[in-house]
């Protein structure tokens, strides 16, 4: 299992859905986030006063890598300095709390 982060500008955010769409990515979660400090490598900070968000997917491994290639082989984005940025991450283990039975 993988968790996949994906970073990007606001203004990119139809172009990231349409790949999760292409790479029948059905579940993730979206945060909007506003960077602090000076920016480095692939964080934004207070250097460019940009909204950016980061959306999460969890993944069995192949589809995760399927994902990478897929967004390094987007063309380049609006702003040309701020790509799209993905992170690809083992996730070790995984628990639930408890629920009713149904």
């Amino acid at each position: 299992m993988k968790l996949v982060v994906l970073m990007f500008l606001e203004d990119d955010a139809a172009t990231v859905r349409k790949l999760l769409q292409s790479q029948k990515v059905a579940t993730y979660s979206e945060l909007s986030v506003r960077g602090h400090g000076q920016g480095t490598a692939g964080w934004y900070g207070d250097v460019a006063p940009f909204k950016s968000s980061l959306y999460m997917v969890f993944m069995p491994n192949e589809e995760a890598q399927n994902l990478m290639h897929a967004v390094e082989n987007l063309p380049p984005t609006r702003d040309k300095q701020r790509p799209i940025r993905a992170w690809q991450m083992d996730v070790e283990s995984s628990v639930q709390s408890q629920s009713e039975s149904a």
